[in-house]
């Protein structure tokens, strides 16, 4: 039978009206639970004190002994490691000019054109010094050599959109160096890229689902966001390539949003897309949004093994439109931005409290565990951290007219490489 066009069967309508309702009550949930460790267990690493305590009565031919990871690799930054007992977000960016990016644009040749500021003439390189320091916990260093043998025999697959683009463009450039050139080898599609470390027998690849479910501008990007149908119940087209991937990791999030904020509804589709404009409904973001994520969370925990697959999930990553937020408001967006802002728990208007309670609503209630890599609180502060002028726009590096009109070409969506997402992929590599 046919969907009357614009309006939804009642069985449905009925699944809408209770995903409003919903989200009308967890609303009311206390945002302490994002930014705290009671629901999101948003942590990663071990108490300084404790660390220090730990490693002090242990005896060399003990630590020798010791299997630290679950595959007796032992990382000596990690002795003591406890994930559950201090939260990421609790801490300051501290600049640190002696602490080297571990790769550059020069050395790694994986990155995007679009995230090397640098090269696209950015005249600082402040950015690339700033260390996030917890207040109680001592986040590990990354190290190639460990995290390979971590992945040896393994597939890594990152999800989402550009912005986990990036993070997949970090994790390999920060692996990489290690490989000796005729053991590693890139292959890169629209949908699928694949980096492999011949000699672990391991891949690191990203696949391109901006909102992880279906939708009309997953293949050709649609630029016009009012065009743009969002399928929210539907994921197999997807999700069959995430089918034997050892370690995963989800992100969605701008996607959903029109233009710089959450736009007010999202044009979604009911059924297949065959069927000309049939089944067409607006949903506030929202509810879309969680209806969409409820369809992901359904097919992780009906289909995969917890013991075979480890699911992560990384939080929204901030933008940076508006410089009022941050109390500069002669600013130009992020445009010229050198430090990160120093307000304890800053929290801009890029990043939606609302899309972080369905997060916690949905997830915490999937059979599958679920790691969370809370990259927002940390990321807020970073508004020196982004491409700004210093990128490409529709295929190309910026003309010097271009930069010199940052309110319309200035990106303060995505970040520089080397760069913020480095630090989420430290993050990663504390949970691995």
């Amino acid at each position: 039978m046919k969907i009357p066009k614009g309006r939804l069967p009642l069985s449905l309508m009925a699944v809408v009206i209770s995903a409003v309702a919903f989200t009308g009550l967890i609303f009311t949930e206390d945002l302490r639970a994002l930014t705290g460790t009671s629901i999101l267990k948003l942590t990663a690493c071990s108490r300084k004190d404790d660390a220090v305590a730990k490693s002090s009565k242990v005896s060399s031919e003990e630590r020798d002994n010791m299997s630290v990871l679950d595959d007796d690799i032992v990382d000596e930054d990690k002795i003591g490691f406890s994930a559950r007992e201090c939260s990421v977000t609790e801490g300051r960016w501290v600049f640190n000019r002696s602490q080297e990016p571990l790769y550059s644009p020069r050395s790694c040749p994986y990155l995007d054109r679009q995230v090397q500021c640098m090269r696209n003439g950015r005249p600082d390189d402040s950015y690339l010094y700033w260390v996030w320091e917890m207040d109680d916990c001592t986040l590990p260093r990354f190290n190639a050599a460990v995290v390979l043998e971590k992945l040896r025999g393994k597939r890594l697959m990152f999800v989402g959109d550009s912005l986990q683009r990036a993070q997949w463009q970090s994790f390999v450039c920060l692996v990489q160096a290690q490989i000796p050139p005729e053991h590693k080898s890139m292959n890169r599609s629209r949908s699928l890229s694949v980096f492999r470390a011949k000699e672990y027998n391991a891949t690191i690849e990203f696949y391109w689902a901006p909102f992880l479910v279906e939708s009309n501008t997953d293949g050709h990007i649609i630029a016009d966001t009012s065009k743009r149908i969002i399928r929210v119940d539907s994921i197999t087209k997807h999700a069959r390539h995430w089918i034997g991937v050892d370690i995963l990791v989800f992100n969605t999030y701008v996607w959903w949003m029109s233009g710089q904020r959450i736009k007010s509804f999202t044009l979604i589709r009911w059924g297949s897309f065959a069927n000309g404009e049939e089944g067409f409904e607006e949903l506030d973001a929202v509810v879309a949004y969680r209806i969409g994520l409820k369809t992901w969370a359904n097919w992780i925990d009906s289909t995969l093994n917890p013991n075979a697959t480890r699911v992560f999930f990384t939080t929204m990553s901030p933008t940076h439109m508006r410089s009022a937020d941050w109390h500069n408001r002669n600013g130009i967006k992020c445009y010229n931005e050198t430090e990160p802002v120093r307000e304890r728990g800053y929290w801009g208007s890029g990043s939606d409290r609302r899309i972080m309670q369905v997060v916690a609503g949905v997830v915490g209630r999937m059979r599958v565990p679920v790691t969370f890599l809370n990259v927002t609180q940390l990321s807020e502060h970073r508004i020196d951290g982004h491409t700004s002028v210093y990128t490409e726009f529709q295929g190309k590096i910026l003309s010097e007219e271009q930069k010199a009109n940052p309110l319309r070409y200035a990106d303060c969506i995505h970040w520089c490489l080397p760069g913020v997402p480095d630090t989420w992929n430290q993050l990663l590599y504390a949970y691995l």
